[in-house]
């Protein structure tokens, strides 16, 4: 049998049955088939792959780094007195220039100029062969490490055995290690030696989002630099920036939004600018708005949540459950309809405390803010946070967020324009709340209404009858005359006991009713305590009062007695006449 390097082998064809071998059977010849070519990648029509902004634009030279102004003068001074540390340790939230500051750094250190013979330098040049091949991942001194998938002993291990060795082609061999809080206790404890006496051409170089979590041992060895989040105006200005270097067309809201959204971190403001870019409507030129930027990213529309925070204010809870219910369907999810009315309440503290006015608002907008801010209390406002706060933890745990978002809004709107402690404890001490009248008066509990209120609420709760009779709620203002009996009446605050039956609706219709006819939402509720008589108890004890009067009288004893079967009737029925029964 010829072997595989006679001329005349024949390699076996893998379709052919085992048992058909060196039998010197006829056997069919293999049909010859093409094989079958991988499919191939599309090729973008511009003929390169394209590259998102965030590693487009990623900063070259520490002039393009943003934010970062007080390291980048350390380093430098460092640099121009060669008082440069073995180990630096960046951290900050992502997206923030941690590693990008670690190649700047690098290159900095290995930079050589255009012409050969450049030193360490702020400013690297970006144009000699080590500022390029470090900008584009390939030096071979500057190694660079992710700790979150090499976070054992072995790997630190190989680390220290090559720092023994100089750099092949730079000035530093340099190890850049990302995520560094990932390393395990063992691997920063073999470490340790090693980074306190590195050899001198070496330098590390640490990044980590949690810096809580590297070893106190370890940041002691490093000279360590806290990189800021970036502010939401320079953020807003370098998108901008960004988007005229792209070609595109940006509203500066639009802006705005992003870079809130991003909190600080450039990387994700970019990958937003990207998605909103993506996103545009390409018949009207591709421009970014920010009706566009809010549909996307889920956000509120701020004259929207201060439509829905003034329906609080006035204790509308009608209109404001229904433009809550809208901006739901709009999108608006109902965490991020909390978070702009915290936002809301924010701006409207600093605005009371004179802060500069918030850039991105426009003029109606900014005199909105401050007339709500001039009319707010700092306990209003204090205590608007607290419930808005309360209510998002309760959306953000709820299983149906829109229906605890709904009761959030309704407990807001009902507590809100309620005193503090504080300005209760000083109305009782003021001796502001009387004792309530006897019970045969006619008239229910006097208590003066709130400091705030004072001038507009009715005096008491026959006043407050009154008021409702004359808007037109007669029926209400009869029932309530004739059921209600009186806990605590301090305006706009009610609470009450039931002398009677009352329709399901009672306590709605009486709440929207006491807002239309005051201007401000009532906080209503059914309490127990002591409580006094409804007006018609009060009269039907005033009547039996006088009705004992009349019969005690000498006279009308003496009718009686003369008359043993009479009766006296009230005087709207027979004008108290005597009637003697058959």
């Amino acid at each position: 049998m010829p072997d595989s390097d006679s001329p005349d082998f024949t390699p076996r064809d893998p379709d052919m049955p085992d048992d058909a071998l060196g039998l010197g059977l006829d056997l069919p010849p293999v049909a010859q088939s093409p094989v079958a070519q991988p499919p191939t990648a599309p090729v973008p029509s511009g003929g390169a792959a394209y590259r998102v902004l965030a590693r487009k634009y990623r900063p070259q030279t520490f002039a393009e780094l943003i934010g970062q102004d007080a390291m980048v003068q350390t380093l430098g001074n460092a640099i121009k007195r060669d008082r440069l540390a073995h180990a630096f340790l960046m951290t900050g939230v992502r997206g923030v220039g941690k590693t990008s500051t670690a190649r700047l750094i690098a290159k900095a250190l290995n930079c050589i100029g255009t012409d050969g013979q450049g030193g360490p330098t702020i400013d690297p040049c970006g144009n000699c062969e080590p500022c390029v091949a470090i900008a584009e991942g390939r030096h071979i001194d500057v190694i660079e490490m992710d700790a979150a998938s090499h976070t054992g002993v072995d790997d630190v291990r190989e680390i220290i055995e090559a720092v023994r060795y100089s750099a092949v082609s730079a000035r530093y061999k340099i190890y850049i290690i990302d995520e560094v809080h990932m390393l395990s206790k063992n691997a920063f404890n073999a470490l340790l030696k090693t980074l306190e006496e590195p050899p001198g051409h070496v330098k590390f170089l640490f990044a980590t989002t949690e810096v809580n979590k590297v070893p106190i041992t370890v940041l002691s060895r490093c000279q360590r630099f806290d990189l800021k989040r970036i502010p939401t105006e320079e953020l807003s200005a370098h998108f901008a920036e960004i988007s005229a270097k792209e070609a595109v067309a940006a509203e500066a809201e639009a802006l705005t939004l992003i870079a809130q959204a991003a909190e600080g971190s450039v990387r994700d403001g970019l990958s937003i600018l990207d998605q909103a870019i993506a996103h545009a409507d390409m018949e009207v030129d591709g421009q970014v708005t920010a009706a566009q930027v809010r549909d996307m990213l889920g956000l509120s529309d701020r004259g929207a949540i201060r439509r829905l925070f003034g329906l609080i204010l006035i204790g509308d809870a009608q209109a404001m459950l229904a433009e809550a219910k809208n901006q739901y369907n709009l999108g608006v999810e109902p965490l991020a309809m909390f978070a702009g009315l915290l936002s809301e309440v924010h701006r409207l503290t600093l605005a009371k405390v004179g802060a500069p006015r918030d850039g991105a608002l426009d003029a109606e907008a900014a005199a909105v803010v401050e007339d709500h801010a001039d009319r707010l209390s700092f306990p209003v406002l204090h205590r608007l946070w607290q419930l808005l706060l309360k209510g998002q933890e309760e959306v953000a745990r709820a299983s149906v967020p829109l229906d605890a978002a709904d009761m959030a809004l309704l407990r807001v709107v009902h507590a809100a324009t309620l005193p503090d402690p504080g300005e209760l404890a000083k109305m009782i001490g003021e001796g502001a709340f009387t004792a309530p009248p006897s019970a045969s008066a006619p008239t229910a509990q006097a208590v003066p209404p709130t400091a705030n209120v004072q001038s507009l609420m009715p005096a008491n709760f026959q006043a407050l009858l009154e008021r409702l009779a004359r808007d037109g709620f007669v029926g209400l203002e009869m029932t309530l005359r004739d059921v209600m009996r009186i806990v605590d009446y301090a305006p706009p605050y009610l609470a009450y006991q039931l002398a009677g039956p009352v329709a399901p609706s009672f306590v709605a219709e009486l709440r929207d009713a006491l807002a239309k006819v005051t201007g401000t939402r009532w906080d209503v509720e059914e309490r127990a305590g002591e409580a006094q008589p409804s007006l018609l108890e009060q009269e039907q004890a005033a009547a039996e009062a006088d009705k004992r009067i009349i019969l005690e009288s000498p006279l009308v004893k003496a009718a009686f007695a003369a008359f043993p079967e009479a009766e006296l009737l009230d005087s709207d029925e027979n004008d108290m006449k005597w009637s003697k029964s058959a």
